[in-house]
C-alpha cells in the first residue's frame, strides 16, 4: 500500500490559481494476467498533513514512537560563560603560560577560569565543579578534585610565579618602554596570617588587618606582575620591590616607571637616579605645587592663557621636566566640594555652640574635646579658627588659607626625568593619566568581576597563590572585556581630546548605546557581568532518544552567537 498525491492545480474563471487537494490510500497488485493494477482503498484528503506524512512513513516501514516517552533530557548544564573564557584563554595560551602539563596545572587553569566567570571561595568552586552545574569541571578533568589537591595546585602555581610573570613581561613590556605601578589593599578574615597587619585601608575597613599588593601593568593596563606585602608596608618600599623585579627578574634595563605622588617620592627618585636606564613619571604633592605657585614662582595662571598645560623648570628639580596642567572642570568641582564641606563642618560646629550657649556644655576642655571630634570629620578643619573659653565657643573661616588653596584648584604638576625627544609634554601627561588603567584593574580584581576580597587564607604561600590567581584572571578578563566591548557599554571609539588635560568624553556611538541599550547592530548591550550571566544560559544538554545518548547545545541567542564571532571561534561543544 502507498499514498498517492493526486492533488491538481486549476485556474478559476477569475484567473485565480487554486489547488484541489487529493490524497488517496491505494493498494498495488497484479491481475490474473500479470498486469499491474492500483486499487483505491480510502480518500485521505480530509486528514491533516502531519497525519498523512506519518501514515506514509509507516507504510514505508518506519516505526513511529511517542516523543514524550522516548526522548528524555537527562541533564542541562551551564556552558556558555565557561566556553567563552576557555576560548579566550586558549588564544592567550594561558595553560601553556602556567607551566608543563600536569594535574596541578589543570586545576590551576580551572581555578583561573572559574575566578573569571564565577568568583567564589575555593571550597565553593570545588563544590561547583563536583555538582555538575557547569561543564568546566568535567571537561577540564577536575570534577573529582579534592580541596587538598586545590591547595597543592595553588602552592605549585605560587612556586612558578616568577616564570609566569617573566613570560608576561616578555609579551607586554619592552626595553625602553613604559610600565605602570600602583598599590592597593584588601582586608583579611582571621588573625593567623603572618602577612596581615594594620595599615592604611584603601577599602575603608578600619580596625581590620589587611594585606597589600602592588600591580605592575603595561601602558594599556594589562596585568604583568603582582607582589604581595604585609599590610603595613609603605608605598615607596613596594615601589622599590617593583623596580628590583623589573631589572632582575625581567631583565629590562631601560624603562619608564609611572606611579602616583605617594609612590614615587623624593627618596625613591634618589634611588632611581643611581640606576642607569631607569626613568620616572609622577606628580608633585600639593605643598610643592603651592611653593611653585607662590609669589614670584614660575607657576602662574598666565601659563594657561593659550592652552591647559605648559612646561617649566626649577632649580629644586635638577635634570627634570615639570609639566604644569590646569583642568577648569576639576577646579570648579573642587571649589564646589570645598564649599559643601565647609558648610557641613559649620553645621556641626553650630550644634556645639548651641549647646554651649544653652549651658548644656561647659568647660574649655570639654568644649575643645567635643569640637575636636567634629572639626576634622570633613577634612577641612584647617580652614577654621576657633576661640574656646570655659563658657563660650566661636569660630570663623580662615579666608586667607581658603584663598591660598583655591588658587591651586584644578592645577597639578607632572614631574618626569624623560627627555623631551623621547616623550613630549602631552605624552608625559597622557602617560601619567594612564594610571587610571591600573585603578580599573584594581576595581575589576577587587570588586567588579573577580572579588579578590576578603582574603580567607592564612598561609603566606596560599595568600600569594590566591592573589596570583586573581591577577591571571584579571589578565584574562582584560582581553575578554576588550574583545566583547561591542556587546557592553564600553566606549570603543573614545574621542581624542583636544589636549591631554581635557576630561575624557564618550563618543557619539557610546552615547547612542547608553540611550538605546542596543549597539549599532541592534543587539542588546549589557554590563560585562550581566553579559557573562547571559552566556551562562547557553546550556549543553545530554539527551536520550531511542536508546541513544546525544550531547547537544541549546540554540544560541543572537548575542551568544555574536559573542563567539567576536572571539573568533565557533561555539565549542566541549572545553577540550
Amino acid at each position: 500500500m502507498h499514498i498517492d498525491n493526486a492533488s491538481r492545480q486549476y485556474m478559476t474563471a477569475g484567473g485565480e490559481r487554486r489547488v484541489s487537494r487529493c490524497f488517496l490510500l491505494r493498494r498495488s497488485f497484479r491481475d490474473q494476467d500479470g498486469r499491474p493494477r492500483n486499487e483505491t482503498l480510502a480518500n485521505l484528503s480530509a486528514l491533516p498533513d502531519h497525519v498523512i506524512e506519518a501514515l506514509g512513513k509507516m507504510l514505508k516501514g518506519a516505526t513511529l514512537v511517542d516523543a514524550e516517552e522516548t526522548l528524555e533530557v537527562e541533564r542541562s548544564v551551564s556552558h556558555g560563560n565557561a566556553a567563552a573564557a576557555h576560548v579566550m584563554a586558549s588564544k592567550l595560551d594561558l595553560a601553556g603560560l602556567l607551566g608543563p602539563l600536569c594535574r596541578e596545572r589543570d586545576i590551576a587553569y580551572a581555578l583561573i577560569l572559574s575566578r573569571a566567570v564565577r568568583p567564589e571561595s575555593k571550597l565553593s568552586t570545588v563544590g561547583w565543579w563536583q555538582s555538575g552545574d557547569t561543564t568546566l569541571g568535567a571537561d577540564l578533568g577536575v570534577a573529582d578534585a579534592s580541596t587538598d589537591e586545590v591547595y597543592a595546585a595553588m602552592d605549585w602555581l605560587a612556586d612558578g610565579q616568577r616564570e609566569i610573570e617573566k613570560q608576561l613581561a616578555g609579551r607586554h613590556l619592552r626595553d625602553g618602554g613604559i610600565a605602570m605601578f600602583d598599590l592597593s589593599s584588601s582586608w583579611v578574615e582571621g588573625s593567623q596570617c603572618p602577612l596581615a597587619a594594620f595599615g592604611h585601608s584603601r577599602d575603608g575597613k578600619r580596625g581590620r588587618r589587611q594585606i597589600e599588593y602592588g600591580l605592575l601593568t603595561c601602558p594599556q593596563g594589562r596585568p604583568v606582575a603582582v607582589e604581595v606585602f604585609r599590610g603595613n608596608t609603605s608605598d615607596p618600599i613596594s615601589f622599590k620591590t617593583a623596580i628590583t623585579r623589573v631589572r632582575d627578574d625581567f631583565g629590562i634595563g631601560n624603562l619608564v616607571m609611572v606611579g602616583d605622588r605617594g609612590m614615587i617620592t623624593n627618596t625613591r627618585i634618589a634611588d632611581l637616579r643611581e640606576l642607569p636606564g631607569m626613568d620616572w613619571i609622577t606628580a608633585l604633592r600639593a605643598p610643592a605645587v603651592a611653593a611653585l605657585a607662590s609669589d614670584g614662582g614660575p607657576l602662574q595662571m598666565s601659563l594657561f592663557d593659550t592652552q591647559n598645560f605648559a612646561e617649566i623648570t626649577h632649580p629644586d628639580y635638577p635634570g627634570e621636566r615639570l609639566i604644569c596642567c590646569h583642568n577648569p572642570v576639576l577646579a570648579e568641582d573642587r571649589a564646589r566640594k570645598r564649599e559643601a564641606l565647609l558648610a557641613a563642618t559649620e553645621k556641626d560646629l553650630e550644634k556645639i555652640r548651641a549647646s554651649v550657649t544653652a549651658g548644656r556644655l561647659k568647660g574649655a576642655d570639654k568644649i575643645g574635646e567635643r569640637a575636636g571630634k567634629v572639626i576634622g570629620r570633613h577634612k577641612v578643619g584647617k580652614h577654621f579658627i576657633r576661640d574656646i573659653t570655659g563658657t563660650s565657643f566661636t569660630w570663623r573661616r580662615d579666608e586667607e588659607k581658603i584663598a591660598a588653596e583655591a588658587a591651586c584648584d584644578g592645577i597639578y604638576v607632572i614631574r618626569t626625568s624623560v627627555d623631551a625627544k623621547t616623550l613630549d609634554s602631552a605624552g608625559a601627561v597622557t602617560a601619567y593619566k594612564n594610571l587610571k588603567y591600573v585603578e580599573r584593574d584594581f576595581r575589576i580584581t577587587k570588586a567588579d568581576d573577580l572579588d579578590l576580597r576578603p582574603v580567607y587564607h592564612y598561609l603566606e604561600d596560599r595568600v600569594r597563590g590566591h592573589v596570583l590567581i586573581c591577577m591571571l584572571a584579571a589578565y584574562l578578563t582584560w582581553h575578554l572585556r576588550n574583545a566583547l566591548a561591542e556587546l557592553t557599554f564600553t566606549d570603543q571609539h573614545i574621542p581624542v581630546p583636544v589636549d591631554p588635560v581635557a576630561p575624557a568624553r564618550r563618543s557619539g556611538e557610546a552615547r547612542s548605546k547608553d540611550a538605546a541599550k542596543r549597539n549599532s547592530s541592534k543587539l542588546p548591550v549589557r554590563k560585562y557581568g550581566d553579559l557573562l550571566g547571559h552566556l551562562s544560559t547557553l546550556d549543553r544538554q545530554t539527551i536520550t532518544f531511542s536508546g541513544q545518548r546525544i550531547e547537544k547545545l541549546t540554540n544560541p541567542t543572537p548575542v551568544q552567537r555574536r559573542t563567539f564571532e567576536l572571539l573568533g571561534a565557533p561555539i565549542p561543544l566541549t572545553l577540550q
